[in-house]
C-alpha cells in the first residue's frame, strides 16, 4: 500500500504509491508508523491521490509512550504501516482508573476514545460549534459520562451550569436515579417551573464592583458614591440608636452647607425642604417640633420669610440643626454585614445623594442619580425578586446552601437564566463567578473545593466589556488566568468564538471544535488557537453533527471523537414542525 518516501519536507513526507498497487482502503485522517533504526514515528494521512500519499508528522513512540513533536525525522528508507492495536491505544487511550469514555473514533470502527480526568477536568475547556452541530448534547454526553462510569464516584464535585434558556434540566434532572448520593439541584428565573427554586441572591453580599455591574456605573466617580452607599446601608441596617444619630447627622450636615451658602432665603428653604423630604426621620421632618424658650415651632415654620428676607426663625433652627452634628461620627465604620434590601439601598443612597458635598458638585450628583434612577428601576422591576433573599446568611453558608439538597451534596447545579435579558444575565453570572472564586481563594487547603463553571452561550457573558477600565479587571479574565490553580474551572460553549474575551479563549487548555462554517469564525479559531493547525481547520468542515475535532492537554494527539447521545438528552432540537403545523 505505501511504497518509499519520495522526499520529506518541513513536517510533511511524500510517499509513492506503488504502480499496480490500488487504493483500496480510504486512508484519509488515518495514522501510520514510520519504524527506522528503533524509531516510531508516528503520522497521519493528509492528502491522497493515485500517485502520492502525504502524511503529516505528528510525534514519537518511544518507552510505550506518546512525546509529541518530531525533532529528528525519518530516512528515505524508513518502513511505513498501518497503525496497530496496541499503538492505536496511545493514542485513544485505555480504559482504567482516573480515565472516562469521552466518545468513539470513528475511523477505526468505532473504537472508545478513553480521557485522563484530571487532563480534561482540572484545565479550562471550550466546545465551540455551530447551531445544531451538538454543543449542548456534547457537554450533557461528557458530564453524564463522568457521573455514569462505575469505576468513579465524583461525589463531591460541583458543576455549576449558567444555562441561557433552560436546556440541560430534561438532562440531568434524573441524575438520582444512577446513584442515590447523586443530586441534581434546579434554579430558575422562570415562574412557570415548578421543579425548581426562584433564583434569589443576599445583596449584603455583593461587593462595590457587583453594585457597579449591577447599576451600570460608567465612571471611576459612581464607583465612589456606591462605596459611600454600602457603608451607610451597613450603618443604617443596624437600626439602633447610633444608626439614628448618624442620619440625623448627615441630614443636619447638608442643611448647614446650604445655610452658609450666597443663595436668597427663598432658594435656601427649597434646597432644605428638599433635603428632608429625600431624607427625613422623627428629628428631622417638616412637622418635627422644634423646641424655642417657652414655645414650640414646627420644623418648616422656622423657615418664613420676615420683611428683611431672612428667617424668621434663624437662631433658634441653627441651634436645632447644629445640635445634631457630631464630627466623630464620620469615622464610624460598619462592624460586619447585615441584612438589607433594595429599599434600604434607595434609602442609603438618597442619604449619600445629600452628603459629601454632592449636592454643590453638578457632575458627580448628575452621576448619583444616574445610580439612583437605575436602583429604582431595579427596585420596582420584575426583576427586584432576585434579590429579595429571605434572611441574612454568610458568603460560605449560601454557597454551601447553593450545593445542598435534601441535605446532600448537589453535584451539578443549573441556573436557568431564560426569563432574564442579556444585561442582567451577564451581571448575576459574573457576580456568582466572582463569589466561587473569592471562595476557593480564601481556602486553607487550595484546590481542595474546585468549581466547574459551565457557560452556556458563553459570548453572552465572556465579552471584553468596559469591567477593565472601570474595576481594573474582568472576572472571567481572572478566572481564566488564575482560576486554575484554585480549583475555579471554566468551560465553555459559544458558537460565536469571535464574540468572546480573546484573553480567556488564550488560556483554555482543551478545545472541542464540533462543526462551523462561519468565516469570521474560523479566521478567529485558526489565529487565536495557538495548536488550529489547517489539517485541524479541515477536518471540522466536513463534520457531522455529534463528531467533533478534539484536541489539547487531555488529547495525545488531535483527534476526530464521535460523541454519544446522551440520556436523557437536553431540550435543544428544532421545533417539529409537521406535527406542529398538522391538524389531529
Amino acid at each position: 500500500m505505501f511504497g518509499k518516501i519520495v522526499y520529506i519536507s518541513d513536517n510533511i513526507a511524500h510517499i509513492e504509491v506503488p504502480q499496480g498497487t490500488p487504493i483500496t482502503q480510504n486512508l484519509m485522517n488515518m495514522h501510520v508508523i514510520f519504524e527506522d533504526n528503533n524509531k516510531k514515528i508516528l503520522g497521519e494521512v493528509e492528502d491522497v491521490s493515485s500517485s502520492l500519499i502525504k502524511i503529516h508528522f505528528l510525534g514519537e513512540i518511544a518507552n510505550g509512550r506518546f512525546i509529541g513533536g518530531v525533532l529528528r525525522k525519518p530516512t528515505l528508507s524508513a518502513n511505513i504501516r498501518l497503525i496497530n492495536n496496541d499503538e492505536l491505544k496511545l493514542v485513544t487511550g485505555e480504559d482504567k482508573d482516573g480515565m472516562f469514555r469521552l466518545g468513539d473514533c470513528p475511523l477505526y470502527d468505532n473504537v472508545p476514545v478513553y480521557i485522563d480526568i484530571n487532563e480534561l477536568c482540572s484545565n479550562h475547556l471550550a466546545i465551540f460549534g455551530n447551531t445544531g452541530s451538538g454543543k449542548s448534547y456534547t457537554v450533557a454526553s461528557f458530564v453524564q459520562s463522568i457521573f455514569y462510569n462505575p469505576k468513579f464516584k465524583p461525589y463531591r464535585a460541583n458543576y455549576i451550569i449558567f444555562d441561557a434558556y433552560g436546556e440541560y434540566h430534561t438532562a440531568f434532572s434524573k441524575l438520582n436515579q444512577v446513584d442515590s448520593n447523586y443530586q441534581f439541584k434546579f434554579y430558575t428565573t422562570n415562574k412557570r417551573q415548578t421543579d425548581g427554586q426562584q433564583l434569589t441572591i443576599p445583596l449584603w453580599l455583593l461587593s462595590v464592583d457587583d453594585f457597579a455591574l449591577l447599576l451600570d456605573a460608567e465612571s471611576h466617580s459612581q464607583l465612589t458614591i456606591i462605596e459611600r452607599m454600602l457603608k451607610l446601608v451597613r450603618i443604617f441596617s443596624t437600626k439602633d440608636d447610633l444608626s439614628i444619630e448618624y442620619q440625623n447627622h448627615l441630614i443636619a450636615k447638608a442643611i448647614m452647607d446650604i445655610m452658609y451658602t450666597n443663595q436668597t432665603a427663598s432658594a435656601k428653604r427649597n434646597d432644605i425642604f428638599s433635603v428632608v423630604a429625600s431624607c427625613s426621620t422623627n428629628q428631622f421632618n417638616l412637622n418635627a417640633p422644634v423646641k424655642g424658650l417657652g414655645y414650640i415651632r414646627k420644623f418648616r415654620e422656622c423657615f418664613e420669610i420676615n420683611n428683611t428676607g431672612t428667617f424668621a426663625e434663624s437662631v433658634l433652627i441653627t441651634d436645632y440643626i447644629t445640635s445634631f452634628i457630631k464630627p466623630d461620627l464620620e469615622k464610624m465604620e460598619p462592624t460586619a454585614d447585615h441584612f438589607f434590601t433594595l429599599d434600604d439601598l434607595e434609602k442609603a443612597l438618597e442619604f449619600t445623594l445629600i452628603s459629601e458635598g454632592l449636592l454643590r458638585n453638578d457632575k458627580m450628583y448628575n452621576d448619583a442619580i444616574m445610580l439612583k434612577v437605575r436602583l429604582h428601576s431595579l427596585a420596582i422591576s420584575e426583576n427586584a425578586k432576585i434579590f429579595n433573599y429571605p434572611n441574612f446568611i454568610t458568603l460560605n453558608n449560601f454557597i454551601a446552601s447553593l450545593v445542598t439538597k435534601n441535605n446532600k451534596k448537589a453535584q451539578i447545579v443549573n441556573f436557568n437564566l431564560e426569563d432574564l435579558d442579556d444585561r442582567l444575565a451577564k451581571t448575576i453570572v459574573k457576580i456568582f463567578a466572582k463569589m466561587l472564586f473569592n471562595f476557593t481563594k480564601e481556602l486553607p487547603n487550595r484546590a481542595s473545593i474546585p468549581f466547574h463553571l459551565v457557560l452556556e452561550e458563553s459570548h453572552r457573558y465572556v465579552q471584553n466589556d468596559n469591567d477593565v477600565f472601570l474595576l481594573g479587571y474582568n472576572i472571567f479574565e481572572r478566572i481564566a488566568k488564575e482560576g486554575r490553580k484554585f480549583g475555579m474551572i471554566l468551560n465553555l460553549i459559544s458558537q460565536r468564538p469571535v464574540e468572546l474575551s480573546e484573553t480567556v479563549i488564550s488560556q483554555c487548555t482543551n478545545f472541542i471544535i464540533l462543526k462551523m462554517t462561519h468565516p469570521r469564525d474560523l479566521e478567529y479559531i485558526k489565529k487565536m488557537l495557538p495548536n488550529m493547525s489547517n489539517e485541524i481547520m479541515e477536518k471540522q468542515k466536513s463534520l457531522q453533527p455529534g463528531t467533533a475535532v478534539a484536541f489539547g492537554k487531555a488529547f495525545t494527539i488531535p483527534m476526530i471523537v464521535k460523541m454519544p447521545l446522551p440520556n436523557p438528552e437536553p431540550h435543544s432540537s428544532n421545533a417539529d414542525i409537521v406535527n406542529t403545523w398538522t391538524i389531529k
